[in-house]
């Protein structure tokens, strides 16, 4: 009897222990989860539209900005001279254009017998082209007006001023990025899933997010990747996720990103792109 029992205990434990096998291999091969968890954002290169000498620097790295604060004072004296030359170009034009307007109109009321019609018909058309020209001083007038105003660089979007590596007194070129702005509105998180995983992943579904500093932030699965660079062929790499797999000894499944939708996350947790994560991702409506 005694070793019947034995027996039977023996045989319980190790049917326990396959079971509990069982179940971590199924959780740790089909369950959607990844330690492999990327916060992400939106980063706005800012750049100035016109050149010029940076006469002030109205930020400081890492400060919170919100849509149209004052980041960049780009040296305004050029573009207001700019400005005073294309009024009074405007102005020139505009007396031109009248003068000839009214030549126009007076040879208009004139008598076929005191002028002849082509006579007419021209002083008509350079009335025309003094309008033009008018027309045209006014549009550079604004382009000036433009200029002006773009000496001063403002935020496009609320967020974060990041790495400022941008001094009073630089030369800022036209269209060269001087600082980068993170949208603080678009924080999401990229999970790398096992392609063995991705049958179990659907959008909508709801995510846990266990971050490094212990916090845990929900989410919902936005959308899943449908092309990562293949490393064999290097003619694909047009704007694809470059994703490398852990080890390149063994063949691993490779790893698709997924997009996570953040839910609303307390004020006072700092979110950062460029952490990591763990991603558990469950079914739901």
């Amino acid at each position: 009897m005694k070793k019947l029992f034995s027996v039977a205990a023996t045989l319980l434990i190790l049917a326990v222990a396959i079971a509990l096998g069982r179940a971590v291999w199924v959780h740790y091969m089909q369950t959607p989860w990844t330690r492999d968890g990327r916060v992400r954002a939106d980063i706005i290169n800012v750049a100035p539209e016109v050149s010029g000498r940076v006469v002030d620097v109205a930020v400081r790295d890492n400060q919170t900005v919100k849509k149209g604060d004052l980041l960049l004072q780009i040296d305004p004296e050029h573009y207001q001279l700019a400005v005073k030359q294309a009024r009074a170009e405007v102005a020139a034009r505009k007396a031109a254009w009248q003068m000839r307007a009214s030549n126009a109109k007076r040879r208009a009321d004139m008598d076929t017998r005191v002028i002849s019609a082509e006579n007419r018909d021209d002083t008509g058309h350079l009335a025309l082209s003094a309008e033009a020209d008018y027309r045209q001083a006014q549009a550079r007038l604004e382009i000036a007006e433009l200029n002006l105003q773009r000496t001063q660089v403002r935020a496009s979007v609320d967020g974060y001023i990041t790495n400022l590596n941008v001094h009073r007194g630089d030369y800022a070129h036209a269209g060269e990025a001087k600082l980068a702005l993170i949208d603080r509105h678009s924080f999401w998180v990229y999970g790398y899933f096992e392609e063995t995983k991705l049958p179990h992943v659907q959008v909508g579904d709801m995510a846990e997010l266990e971050m490094m500093s212990g916090e845990r932030l929900t989410g919902r699965v936005d959308s899943i990747a449908r092309g990562i660079y293949d490393r064999d062929n290097p003619q694909s790499r047009e704007l694809l996720a470059d994703v490398n797999p852990t080890f390149n000894w063994v063949r691993l499944a490779q790893r698709v990103p997924v997009r996570i939708r953040l839910d609303p996350w307390p004020e006072d947790f700092v979110l950062a792109a460029g952490m990591t994560c763990t991603v558990i991702l469950k079914a739901g409506p």
